[in-house]
């Protein structure tokens, strides 16, 4: 895959502004402008406009920044879900029913969630730290109990 081939302006402008943004020159250039901004009120006798001035230019800029924080923000999402699929895939003993798992509903994703939690205690009375779990053997771990319970009845009730 060739980088920066298909790449807009947009994506250009929001790479660029993310990383200048996220910079200590970007700091130091806000915090002096904002000093500037104070300095100039005696100036200008505190005014409504004065104030106006730095109101309505930090509105304005925060309100671009959602934007290019968004973009961004889903870029890097994207990247890391790439390569958590790839982890997954790779590895023999993981479930490969949670690659796409970023596309259920949040009901969907509590209900999994709940289902590791679970799957994490039983892990935790495992004696080899080194055991793989995943969903499928769990589901498989599942099955053999309730076989086994199930077989345990009947004794049961044949004892009886």
């Amino acid at each position: 895959m060739e980088n920066g081939q298909n790449k807009s302006f947009f994506d250009d402008f929001a790479n660029w502004a993310s990383k200048f943004t996220g910079s200590a020159g970007a700091f130091i250039g806000a915090t002096i402008l904002v000093i500037i901004w104070a300095a100039t009120g005696p100036i200008f006798k505190f005014s409504e406009t004065w104030q106006m001035v730095i109101n309505t230019g930090t509105t304005i800029v925060t309100f671009l920044m959602v934007f290019l924080i968004q973009k961004a923000q889903n870029k890097d999402s994207k990247a890391i879900q790439i390569k958590l699929n790839e982890l997954i895939a790779a590895h023999e003993k993981a479930s490969n029913r949670i690659v796409d798992i970023e596309d259920l509903t949040e009901k969907e994703l509590d209900k999994l969630h709940k289902y590791y939690e679970k799957l994490s205690s039983l892990a935790e009375e495992d004696e080899d730290l080194h055991m793989s779990h995943s969903i499928d053997a769990a589901e498989d771990n599942q099955q053999l109990k309730m076989r086994n319970r199930r077989i345990e009845e009947e004794i049961k009730k044949e004892d009886q």
